[in-house]
Parts: C-alpha cells; structure tokens; sequence
C-alpha cells in the first residue's frame, strides 16, 4: 500500500523509489504483483508518463485512509503502553486561541479529580484538531460546529455561542452596535483571510494569507482583513482591534470528541470534567 501511494502521488517510478528509500526494479514488481492480486490495472504507464486509472484513484483514496488508519492504532498503541508502565497522560488536542476560557475552566475541573493525569495540549492552526484526532496524535479533542467534522467521534456539547467580526478599531464599522454578513463581505478593503487547506497550500482569493491567530490579528490591526469568529475570541483582542456582532452568522457550537472504541479512563474522566451534567460512557 505504501509502495502504491508513493508511486501514485509521485506518478512517476524513478522518483518513488527514491521517496521511499528503495531500488526502482523491486518496487516495479511490487506493484505488478498488487495488480495481479486486485485483478485490476491501477496505473497506466508509457514512456513519457504515468497516469492512473480509475481503479487507481479508488485505490489512492482507500489506501490513504487505511495508512492512516495503522497509523493511528500505532500511536494509541503506544500511549497505551505508557499507560500501562505507570506513565499515563492524555493528549487534548484544540485550536490555538479558541475557546481559552473555556478550556481552562475544563483542565481546572480535571486536575481536582482524584485520578487526573497530566493532559498534554496540541495547539493547532485551524482544522488542524480534527486531523490530530483522527490520526491518533490526539486523544481527544475541542472541535466547532458547523466549521469541523465530528463523523465517526463520539461527542458531548459543551457550548454554543454567536459570532462576531473582528476590524480594526478605527474602522467605520467598529463602531456599530451589531452588522449582518453582508456588511462584512462587501468590504472590499477588508478581505477575509485565506487559510492553509490539508495539504499546506492556500486557496485563491483576494485575502491575505494567514497561518495562526496571532499573524491573522496583525493583518486585522494594519488594515490588510477581518475575520468572522465565535464571540468567545473577544478575551484574547488587543487595543488596536474591535468585535462587532454578526446577526446572521450561524452560532458555533464547541463540543469535546474522542473516538468511539477509546477505553482511556484519563479520556473519561476529562470528558466527565468537561460535561458535569452529562452521563459519559467511554470506558
């Protein structure tokens, strides 16, 4: 699988066989013999180019999801033996900047359990946790609806709050009591950032490119966009940056995931703290 993955999003041998550290004649036969097993041609191949066919790409993408898959039971695997060592701890993983009050209440809660264990955060960009989650980096994670996929997690609803625009102080807009969506969009001064899809790259668009709060807030205060968010990211605004209700925005609910075959009792009990009222069953 790891041969047919190189090869097909390589298109090209020469250069898979040197992704994966290999000879170009061993990873040929390789996949010849996947073609064999399937009864399928996966690649079209000529002279000039590789291509794949329409059997390929189903491959790619079951292929794909499947490494990761292995991936991931590797990487609970391995907590797991921690845990079992006398070394347990749980990985959170939540986006940088979001939910902060929120987030903190929840690890306060957690650590005046009796049987808390250290909880290691990942602070991610944005989409970031969800992936974090399904690859096995992350135990459980702080997702927001309607932004992530929750498919496949079991969640508990933590909150669910409206949206604000985040301008810069000065700009006319600021200084109104509530705007709609259209106010914002039709801004054009005032583009919406651009963030980084799955595979690193930005969109098209007349925004600038932001990777993290912190760089989006600085292109907000020099005039370059603003930006749509939960209204809880009001507690992290500097002076130079004002929040406007949006009327029309749909809320944004934040809700804590874990996997749905997790037997981590340190995940139980940070959902537990997190949803007091809650009845979770994740042992």
């Amino acid at each position: 699988m790891r041969y047919f993955v190189a090869v097909a999003e390589e298109l090209h041998f020469g250069r898979a066989a040197q992704r994966l550290g290999i000879a170009q004649p061993p990873l040929s036969r390789a996949i010849r013999q996947l073609e064999r097993r399937l009864g399928a041609a996966l690649l079209e191949r000529s002279s000039r180019a590789v291509t794949l066919t329409e059997a390929g790409a189903v491959l790619l993408r079951e292929a794909r999801a499947a490494l990761d898959a292995v991936e991931a039971a590797e990487r609970r695997t391995r907590r797991a033996a921690l845990a079992a060592t006398g070394r347990p701890g749980v990985v959170l993983a939540t986006k940088a900047g979001a939910s902060s009050e929120l987030l903190a209440e929840m690890l306060a809660a957690y650590a005046a359990e009796p049987d808390a264990v250290t909880v290691d955060l990942l602070l991610c960009g944005i989409g970031e946790q969800e992936r974090m989650l399904r690859d096995g980096r992350a135990d459980v994670a702080l997702l927001h609806l309607p932004f992530d996929t929750t498919a496949g997690f079991d969640t508990e609803e933590l909150c669910t709050e409206g949206q604000v625009v985040i301008l810069p102080a000065g700009h006319p807009l600021a200084g109104r009591a509530q705007v709609r969506t259209a106010d914002v969009t039709e801004l054009p001064d005032l583009p919406m950032p651009r963030w980084p899809g799955r595979d690193g790259s930005y969109p098209d668009g007349p925004g600038p490119q932001a990777r993290d709060h912190a760089q989006l807030f600085q292109l907000i205060a020099l005039g370059r966009a603003c930006w749509i968010a939960p209204e809880s990211c009001r507690t992290q605004l500097r002076e130079d940056l004002a929040a406007v209700p949006v009327l029309d925005a749909p809320p944004v609910t934040t809700v804590i995931a874990w996997p749905p075959h997790s037997r981590s009792r340190a995940v139980a009990g940070l959902v537990r703290a997190a949803t007091p009222r809650s009845h979770v069953t994740v042992v």
